[in-house]
């Protein structure tokens, strides 16, 4: 499988999300000598052409009139962009939208597909991938065949792509064709929902999460002056949003947020294999619990065992003293 590699980018606002720098490094490594190329789609994608520059890809489609926040329609932009750039590989980041997509382009380039994706390696016979599977409980390797392949990356699997500037040409994919039907829906209104004053629950890279042990909602604060000394994104086991304690979007596990952090702290977590499933593919996890027995202990990388009302102070104080920030 050779020729050159497409970048799907996301924005985060005006910026390039995290995810699709780790796409941008992804997609560079792949591409070898091939060029990289890359399609943003929406009305301020051009925008991110400067930044997609620094990565090393010197080329940028943009999709005319295709909304990015659909991905039935954004299916059609993406796979016009790699026909324009007679692209083998398409590299998406692992968000929400991303592994939606996936399927999507997929489907309508004909090509093979794999998401949740921790290694990749092209040659001439394919893509081949490596990824976890049932809660990370086991690990699959998969060849993906043919001449086309479509992945979308874990999390914090890869390392985001260290600048290689370059001044990226910029072209729109005019006249695409999209079925009515795929813009039929209309957004009609966005409400945000609590997340907590530090970053994003499924972008960060810190995470503190806390549970039943804090004992009560007020106590929770202890969970959350640890996750601020760290610039930590804050999360909560099941038992904590089923109280009512912290809203549901601060659930990880099974039935919530699904995370891939370069470390993970869980407080008072006694480690329900739901609440495991949703963190275990962490790079390193601390477990702070009074329980030695607890089953969150089988899974960490370090284990505290004690009392979090004397140990979580105290780390945050260190954390403070450290950083210089308390």
């Amino acid at each position: 499988m050779t020729g050159p590699v497409l970048v799907v980018a996301e924005a985060r606002g005006p910026r390039l999300s995290e995810g699709s720098r780790e796409a941008g490094a992804v997609g560079r490594q792949l591409a070898g000598a091939d060029p990289t190329v890359a399609v943003a789609l929406g009305a301020s994608s051009a925008s991110l052409a400067p930044e997609l520059g620094k990565l090393g890809i010197g080329r940028l489609y943009v999709a005319d009139g295709v909304p990015d926040e659909y991905p039935a329609a954004a299916a059609v932009g993406v796979v016009a962009a790699a026909e324009a750039a007679h692209a083998s590989v398409i590299v998406l980041a692992g968000t929400s939208w991303g592994r939606d997509l996936t399927g999507r382009v997929a489907v309508r380039w004909k090509a093979a597909a794999a998401s949740g994706v921790t290694q990749v390696v092209r040659d001439g016979s394919g893509l081949h991938v490596r990824r976890p599977l049932f809660g990370g409980r086991a690990t699959e390797t998969r060849t993906l065949g043919g001449d086309r392949a479509v992945i979308a990356l874990r999390p914090h699997a890869f390392s985001p792509a260290t600048d290689a500037p370059v001044e990226p040409s910029v072209e729109t994919l005019s006249g695409l064709a999209v079925p009515p039907v795929l813009l039929a829906p209309h957004r009609n209104s966005v409400e945000p929902i609590g997340s907590g004053a530090g970053p994003a629950l499924g972008d960060a890279s810190i995470v503190v999460s806390g549970g039943r042990g804090v004992r009560t909602p007020e106590n929770f604060r202890l969970v959350e002056d640890l996750a601020a000394s760290l610039g930590a994104a804050v999360g909560a086991s099941r038992a904590v949003t089923d109280a009512g304690w912290r809203p549901t979007s601060f659930q990880v596990g099974q039935t919530g947020k699904a995370v891939s952090p370069q470390l993970y702290i869980a407080v008072g977590i006694s480690g329900a294999i739901q609440h495991i499933v949703g963190m275990v593919s962490s790079r390193v996890i601390v477990a702070i619990n009074s329980d030695a027995s607890a089953p969150i202990f089988k899974v960490a990388d370090y284990g505290i065992v004690g009392d979090l009302f004397q140990i979580v102070p105290a780390l945050t104080a260190e954390v403070r003293r450290v950083r210089g920030s308390g």
